[in-house]
């Protein structure tokens, strides 16, 4: 599909993404570049790295494809610092986990960008993680803007799909709605409960079942890279902490009056989401 691709921030979803696609034929070369020192020599290490370049824009150089998977802070000013060095013909997306402000501020820019967010991941982060078939089977948004290359919209689906996606195409706006309930809102239910029982007795950490371990397994995510998500998504992530404290506040009033039958009800419809799942 592309002869060159350069990878800026290869952590764990961009390690992955160049092992998936080089084990498929999907690319000839992937260039790669890494703001840490550390980084860039493990890459130069990895099998699926055929460059290594200490500046992004010379990683970007030639490249039909370029694919930012940094912190999401950073990844409009490492675009607009790329600019000058892109192809006129090459196409730029992002693994951001938010949509909106990136792809509004990306519309500005002189590149042909279109954004993307696979769903697949781990609290483990870094490219000593990464794995050719994480995207096997997982969710992959693209959020194209009006006006945007019907080609390139064609291209980026396509590649997604080839590393083992599922592919949705929706507005930025509403792919931002759809994550502040199924990614956001957990991660911090996960993190609250966690602060919540750190307050606790230390003993009875020793004393959970797994049931613990995974209602919580996400909240070992990096919480700096969590804070730039949050802060950037902030108004569909506080609708969704409505949302959650209003059905939280029907359960605990369910409890108070020992309304056994909206208890069960509401116990079974968790449940047959969770069945469902």
């Amino acid at each position: 599909m592309f002869q060159q691709i350069s990878i800026l921030g290869p952590g764990l979803l961009g390690a992955s993404l160049a092992l998936a696609m080089k084990e498929r034929g999907l690319c000839q070369r992937v260039h790669s570049w890494s703001r840490r020192a550390e980084t860039r020599l493990q890459a130069m290490q990895a099998d699926w790295c055929d460059a290594v370049f200490d500046q992004a824009s010379a990683a970007c150089e030639a490249s039909d494809l370029v694919v930012v998977c940094t912190p999401v802070e950073t990844i409009i000013p490492l675009i607009e610092q790329v600019t000058p060095s892109l192809s006129p013909e090459a196409l730029v997306t992002d693994v951001g986990s938010i949509k909106g402000l990136i792809c509004r501020e990306a519309q500005s820019l002189k590149v042909n960008f279109i954004g993307s967010h696979p769903m697949a991941g781990s609290e483990r982060t870094g490219m000593a993680h990464a794995s050719h078939n994480l995207f096997d089977g997982a969710a992959c948004f693209i959020t194209p803007l009006d006006g945007d290359n019907e080609a390139e919209i064609a291209q980026l689906q396509q590649l997604w799909q080839a590393v083992g996606m599922r592919v949705v195409s929706t507005t930025p706006e509403k792919h931002d709605e759809i994550v502040a309930h199924i990614s956001h809102l957990p991660h911090l239910l996960a993190s609250s409960l966690c602060a919540y029982l750190a307050r606790m007795d230390a003993n009875w950490k020793g004393l959970a079942g797994g049931g613990l371990r995974d209602t919580t397994r996400v909240a070992a995510g990096d919480p700096t890279l969590w804070k730039q998500i949050l802060e950037q998504n902030h108004e569909e992530v506080l609708r969704a902490i409505d949302g959650f404290e209003n059905e939280l506040q029907a359960l605990k009033g369910a409890l108070l009056d020992k309304n056994t039958p909206e208890l069960i009800a509401r116990l079974e419809r968790g449940k047959q989401f969770r069945d469902s799942l």
